[in-house]
């Protein structure tokens, strides 16, 4: 009988023991060499130059002193890195605050964010010279080639209103981000979404070497944030701390990376070989102006509550979330931002 309990006693706690190491996620979970506190992040879509920050983040040891082991791994667009966060799959990523608002009016999923990469939107369209199209109105009646449910594709209708076009007179057609560049070279579409950073990479791909237009979202709706850094909500609220560690460790590559585009285009190409240095340089110079844009003076990352109010008011006038399906506590762990 002795025997038999002892037995029983060694099984349960080799059973705790399994279900503790089954259940263990990356909030609690050391790298047993390091010490370090092993953490999942998505950039927001691959890895373009737009995304170096992370990498200078790493590269610097920023993670490392904030007692971080951190995986980097390239994100598919907002809405997939919404939903690999809610599910667990990772523990930080980024993506387009408008789009965050329109899909949490729509889905409740248990993400929320914690600081801001853009003060302003870098969302919107791209065309070549010749194409017939200058201005926002040059639209009606074209089509767009995009990939579905991306942050340009989600945020049009609002954008179509503030410049005063119906936004069924343009059609986007379902493209693979991948195939943009070219279709737009090859004028199988007259116009893509893309970020407004992507300007150098779509020059490039033109073997005519004609010249972008870009029409930013952001130009009609200067009130809107570009990406923000996201987690899960149980994440912020159980582990606080957590957060403010790894979300001002990311800050401080974002920082390095506003002073110093061209050293942080050569940190990402460490990590992803084939980095174009000169595209990633170039998209990185132009981001500075929409991290810390002109007249900004409030620190890297702020978010402000009346800013999100007037954001959720914009997106409710569009018809793009119903009234009242989403307020600024829905959307953002104000607690968690960084300060003035």
């Amino acid at each position: 009988m002795r025997l038999r309990r002892s037995v029983i006693a060694l099984v349960t706690v080799l059973g705790l023991a399994l279900v503790s190491a089954c259940n263990g996620d990356d909030k609690g979970a050391k790298n047993a060499d390091s010490g370090l506190q092993k953490v999942s992040y998505l950039t927001s879509f691959n890895t373009f130059g737009r995304e170096a920050y992370a990498y200078v983040a790493l590269d610097k040891g920023y993670f490392k002193e904030a007692g971080f082991d951190v995986k980097i791994s390239p994100g598919s667009g907002t809405v997939d890195v919404m939903k690999l966060v809610a599910g667990g799959q990772a523990d930080y990523g980024i993506g387009d605050f408008t789009a965050i608002a329109i899909t949490l009016a729509k889905q409740k999923l248990p993400v929320t964010t914690v600081g801001m990469v853009h003060q302003r939107s870098m969302a919107g369209l791209m065309t070549l010279e010749g194409y017939g199209i200058k201005t926002p109105k040059d639209l009606v009646g074209k089509s767009v080639g995009d990939q579905p449910g991306s942050t340009n594709t989600v945020m049009f209708g609002v954008y179509a209103q503030a410049v005063g076009i119906d936004p069924k007179s343009v059609t986007f057609i379902p493209s693979p981000p991948p195939a943009l560049p070219q279709l737009l070279a090859s004028k199988k579409v007259p116009a893509i979404g893309q970020f407004v950073v992507g300007k150098p990479l779509i020059e490039k791909a033109d073997p005519q070497h004609r010249k972008a237009i870009v029409l930013p979202y952001g130009t009609a709706l200067p009130d809107l944030y570009g990406n923000a850094i996201i987690t899960r909500t149980d994440l912020a609220k159980d582990h606080p701390d957590q957060v403010k560690k790894f979300t001002g460790a990311l800050l401080k590559g974002l920082q390095d990376t506003v002073n110093d585009p061209a050293g942080s285009a050569a940190i990402l190409k460490k990590y992803v070989p084939n980095t174009d240095l000169a595209v990633a340089t170039e998209e990185l110079q132009i981001m500075k102006d929409y991290t810390k844009p002109e007249g900004f003076s409030g620190p890297l990352g702020d978010v402000s509550v009346d800013r999100v109010k007037t954001i959720i008011g914009l997106l409710e006038k569009a018809q793009a979330v119903n009234k009242g399906a989403v307020t600024p506590d829905d959307l953002v762990t104000l607690s968690l931002a960084p300060k003035s």
